[in-house]
């Protein structure tokens, strides 16, 4: 079988172990995801799916376990080596869109690029091309106070884009959006899957979790497997 982009084995993470706050956040969680796929994680508040996420992005250590990333041992990698990989295999897009309000949403999306050491020419270009594959190539010059709040996720995704990870980590990424503008965003994901993007999408609610091929649930640290529901 060939490497997985993904590939997590008896991961666990426990915060404030021996204490009467102990929490195990991932108790032997298992996951395997291929390139190309969309899948969902979802759990409620408090299952752990946010340190899963923290996990998966290279921003938190498991206590034990492995995780490869790109066949790549996380756990062998320093600090330096890990913000490289965040860099050239993540994409992230949150909810709260975390753009630079004093930036105009080409040189938000720029930003990577000058941590990627892209030659300046280069960068407005690939910059362009990113808000072009959004739809919006349009509104490069305005700020994100000058944005719905779809459109400025779209500039997120953009941003997520702009350095061709092989997987985008979307957080909750419909959540501050009305219905519409989230279905939008759900159909922009869809896209990008159909194009050869890996997603991993972290939420709480059903209906979103529903748009991904595949459905991971976390319930007290564990981590299953669930049919996908039907969504008329």
């Amino acid at each position: 079988m060939s490497a997985a982009l993904i590939e997590i084995i008896g991961l666990s993470k426990v915060y404030a172990r021996g204490t009467e706050a102990q929490v195990v956040a991932l108790d032997q969680v298992n996951l395997r995801i291929e390139a190309g796929e969309f899948v969902a994680i979802m759990g409620p508040s408090g299952s752990g799916k946010s340190t899963l996420m923290n996990v998966l992005g290279c921003l938190d250590r498991a206590d034990s376990g492995v995780y490869r990333c790109g066949g790549v041992d996380v756990a062998s990698l320093d600090k330096e080596q890990l913000a490289k990989l965040r860099l050239d295999k993540i994409g992230f897009v949150f909810q709260g869109f975390n753009l630079l309000t004093r930036m105009d949403a080409l040189h938000n999306v720029m930003m990577p690029l000058s941590y990627a050491a892209v030659a300046l020419e280069k960068r407005e270009p690939m910059a362009m091309a990113a808000l072009e594959s959004v739809g919006l190539a349009g509104r490069a010059r305005h700020k994100p106070g000058e944005l719905s709040g779809g459109q400025q996720q779209r500039v997120a995704i953009a941003r997520a884009l702009v350095n061709k990870p092989p997987m985008i980590l979307a957080d909750e990424p419909t959540g501050a959006l009305d219905s519409k503008t989230g279905e939008e965003i759900l159909a922009l994901f869809k896209r990008l899957k159909s194009e050869g993007h890996t997603i991993i999408l972290i939420t709480h609610d059903a209906y979103v979790a529903a748009n991904a091929d595949r459905i991971c649930v976390m319930h007290d640290g564990k981590l299953s497997e669930q049919e996908k529901p039907y969504v008329g």
